[in-house]
């Protein structure tokens, strides 16, 4: 039998990546098929009043928070039981098989089985997520300056997954030819695909995502174990409701977040170190600002997408397209395009000794933000009289917002693992994942918010409504971008050597 690599021999690699990103990208990327695949069709899935749930555009938008909000909430969760009992590699392993489990009930039949499977859905990517992030930071010595080029190449990872599961998903759902049920059997496949090409791979990540209680006994250790599995089936019925009835997803959300706050002050005090304490608060300013990021951001899973799919001409350029694909694609599509140039953009700046810090690139983030959701509040200069308005102005939209994605989020997941102590590193994942919980909460009800009272509305109406509340949202970024870059000075002084 070969002798298990070390950490030191894992970390000790020659070039610029070592050889587990890749395997580790190609786990991520079908999981990200699955993940985006299923994002995608959610809102249009729900609202579609002949195959879907047949829901208005203010509950459809209200459920798609909900969904996204207890997916990253679960995320939380997650990473504190992988840190704490699991190991990476289990939750990992679990969360893939659960929620392989979610989608094939679903493929069964979507209309009746739709709220179990995306129960599950929900817990198995939970497990999932923050773990695979965790293991691509421990790649890495300590203050080894080829991370942030790392963790750039594992986001193309995750936005080629993202590109052909929002494709296939969404033209398999909208096709007369197939159907709802295909596009979630595509999601299905795909994701036994990353769990048979993980458990392949796992042995070269060493000692990566080991239980860390192997100093227990077996039975012990087995013990533990199998009460976070028992845990996470008991907790099916709870979410079940809280995602048929979103009032009840509101309790929920206001008493996950103090409850995570507290547990972070908790282990924050008990860190002792005063540097590492300064980290863990500069850590979570970010996580602060994410979680208005992201309810911006993420109107792309529900009111853009009821944006795309009735108020939006066909033509893209030259050609036809559903819009609903160009929503869920063309952002995955600009990322893989202009990562690579824009992690181009800052080596040739730090050369110069000119580029930005992390925390006035997140302040960029937002500036491009703003600029993006004023150009969709301008696409409605360019309807017609049936409230029909350009595709390509809403494409265009899609790149000015990328560049913000592209400035805040891959720095996002290493700065997570830059600022926090090991033993903790779950656990701040899960933070970040959690701050996009709050942020796709919100993200719903802001979709809920613009959509029209009225069922019966012209789509005059409704592309009046929805651009003016992208024009707000467009204010609220300039406000926080500004705010984040006058304060960047403070945060810098909390990170002390992290750049």
């Amino acid at each position: 039998m070969a002798e298990q690599l070390t950490l030191e021999q894992i970390q000790d690699f020659k070039g610029k990546y070592p050889k587990q990103l890749w395997y580790l990208f190609l786990v991520e990327m079908w999981e990200r098929f699955c993940f985006y695949g299923m994002r995608g069709v959610l809102t249009i899935f729900m609202f579609d009043k002949v195959l879907g749930l047949a829901l208005s555009e203010k509950d459809a938008n209200l459920k798609y928070g909900a969904i996204q909000a207890f997916v990253y909430a679960f995320t939380f969760i997650g990473g504190i039981f992988a840190d704490k009992i699991l190991g990476f590699k289990k939750s990992l392993v679990f969360g893939a098989t659960v929620m392989i489990i979610g989608n094939l009930i679903i493929v069964a039949s979507p209309q009746n089985f739709f709220y179990l499977g995306i129960t599950l859905s929900i817990i198995g990517t939970g497990f999932f997520k923050p773990n695979i992030s965790s293991m691509v930071g421990e790649l890495y010595k300590e203050g080894d300056p080829r991370r942030d080029a790392g963790f750039g190449l594992f986001y193309s990872g995750i936005n080629i997954g993202a590109l052909l599961g929002g494709a296939v998903c969404v033209y398999l759902g909208e096709s007369k030819d197939f159907g709802w049920s295909y596009a979630f059997l595509s999601a299905a496949i795909v994701m036994i695909i990353g769990l048979v090409t993980f458990l392949f791979i796992k042995k070269s990540l060493g000692p990566i995502g080991d239980s860390p209680l192997l100093h227990l006994s077996s039975s012990k250790r087995s013990t533990k174990e199998i009460l976070v599995y028992v845990g996470s089936i008991i907790s099916i019925p709870l979410i079940f409701i809280m995602i048929k009835n979103t009032d009840y997803t509101d309790y929920f959300m206001y008493t996950i977040g103090p409850l995570a706050i507290i547990y972070f002050l908790y282990e924050t005090v008990k860190e002792k170190n005063w540097k590492s304490q300064k980290k863990l608060i500069a850590a979570f300013i970010f996580i602060l600002f994410s979680v208005i990021f992201w309810a911006f951001f993420e109107q792309s899973g529900g009111s853009l997408a009821l944006f795309a799919k009735n108020n939006l001409h066909h033509n893209l350029l030259f050609f036809e397209i559903s819009p609903n694909i160009v929503n869920n694609t063309s952002n995955s599509l600009f990322v893989i395009i202009f990562s690579p140039l824009l992690g181009l953009l800052w080596l040739a700046m730090a050369k110069k000794k000119i580029e930005p810090n992390t925390v006035i690139k997140f302040g960029i983030g937002f500036l491009f933000l703003a600029l993006a959701f004023y150009t969709f509040y301008y696409t409605r200069f360019f309807a017609d009289v049936e409230g029909l308005t350009s595709l390509n102005i809403f494409t265009l939209a899609y790149l000015v917002i990328t560049f913000g994605e592209l400035a805040l989020s891959p720095i996002g997941l290493s700065i997570m693992t830059k600022l926090s102590p090991k033993r903790l590193s779950g656990m701040m994942m899960g933070m970040w994942f959690l701050a996009s919980a709050y942020g796709q909460y919100a993200a719903g009800l802001l979709g809920a918010g613009m959509s029209s009272p009225d069922g019966n509305a012209t789509l005059m109406v409704k592309l009046q409504g929805y651009t003016e509340g992208y024009k707000q949202l467009g204010i609220y970024a300039l406000i926080a971008g500004l705010a984040l870059i006058l304060i960047s000075p403070l945060i810098r002084k909390l990170m002390q050597e992290v750049k």
